[in-house]
Order: structure tokens, then sequence, then C-alpha cells
């Protein structure tokens, strides 16, 4: 019996970016295609097979120890950023801004997709979601550069509806509009 069990969910990217350098900021470049590699996203300033601990993994380790890299990249869902717009008191809200390598449309609760999910498109280019990516001030700095006053409401906005951080485990190209399923652990929710 296969240990991931396709689903009937599939989802559409609609829209791709990349973060050229995280010293400059979160904001994200607007892209019609990505090339995942094993170390990620070509041109991504968050790729690597490995990273240097940061505050999410504090408990773990000290920061700037050396780990493997699951954050390669920031996944988002459309209907989720309209709701954190929404609270923002913002019609829209531009994925750039929160440094979104991808967005899906059509994943019902994405957030919360459990740990070690796949994402995969129909050409087998393959993500595996790591975590909920929780919300920070990256993103809202960049929203307040454009929409001044609006930043400062970010955090409180995207609580669990930030989206999940993913890495690569069978590389290939993924293009906006293709069609991505979701693939989730046959087991049963942790009961300790």
């Amino acid at each position: 019996m296969p240990a991931l069990i396709a689903t009937d969910y599939i989802g559409t990217l609609t829209w791709l970016g990349r973060v050229a350098d995280r010293g400059v900021g979160l904001r994200a470049a607007r892209a019609t295609s990505l090339m995942l590699g094993f170390a990620g996203p070509e041109g991504e300033a968050h790729g690597g097979l490995t990273r240097p601990s940061c505050s999410r993994v504090v408990a773990q380790y000290r920061k700037g120890t050396e780990i493997r890299n699951v954050r390669q990249l920031s996944i988002l869902s459309a209907e989720e950023i309209t709701l954190i717009a929404g609270k923002m008191g913002l019609e829209t809200l531009d994925p750039a801004l929160l440094g979104a390598t991808a967005v899906i449309s059509g994943l019902p609760d994405f957030t919360h997709l459990p740990p070690s999910a796949r994402l995969q498109s129909g050409n087998g280019a393959t993500v595996v979601v790591d975590m909920e990516n929780r919300p920070c001030q990256l993103p809202a700095r960049e929203i307040e550069k454009d929409l001044p006053g609006r930043g400062g409401l970010f955090k409180s906005a995207a609580k669990s509806l930030r989206g999940v951080t993913a890495w690569v485990e069978c590389e290939g190209e993924w293009l906006l509009g293709d069609q991505i399923t979701l693939h989730v652990p046959a087991q049963r929710a942790w009961a300790p």
C-alpha cells in the first residue's frame, strides 16, 4: 500500500515568483515558470540544500546552525490571500509583497495541509510540504512600502492563512496555469 495517497483535490498555479536577494528585502519578482531543482527554484534566494537555522527552529538549534533547507519555497493559497486582504481592509494583496514563490487556487484549508503532503504538477515536478509558514514582519515591511499604514496589519490578519513552506522532492518545471495534485500521507492524525 502506498504511503502517500493522491487526493481528488487539484489546484491551479495562479502566480509564481522569486526572491532574488533577501538582503534587499522579501519582495518577489513575478515569473511565468519556475525550474525546480533539488536545491530549490533556480534564482530563488531561499534556495540551497542547507541553510542557517532561524527563529522557526530556535527550540532545536542555536541561531545560525547549518541545517537541511526545508524552506526552499513559500507557497500560498489564492483564497487565503483574499481573506488576508479583506482583514487588512484591502481589495487585493500582491503576492510579491509576501515573498511568495507560488500561489495555488482551489485547495481548501491550504495553510493546514499536513506536513509531508506532496504538491505535484502533471509533469511530475513535486514539492513536499514542511509546515505552516507563520506570519512575520518581513512581508509587513514590503506591504508598508507600497501601502503606508497597512503593513502593521499583516501579522494578525495572516494568522493561520500564511501558507506553507516546502522543499523540492522531484525536479522539473512549474508553469503558470499548471494543475497541481495534492497527495497526503496515509496515516491517522497524531493522538498522544
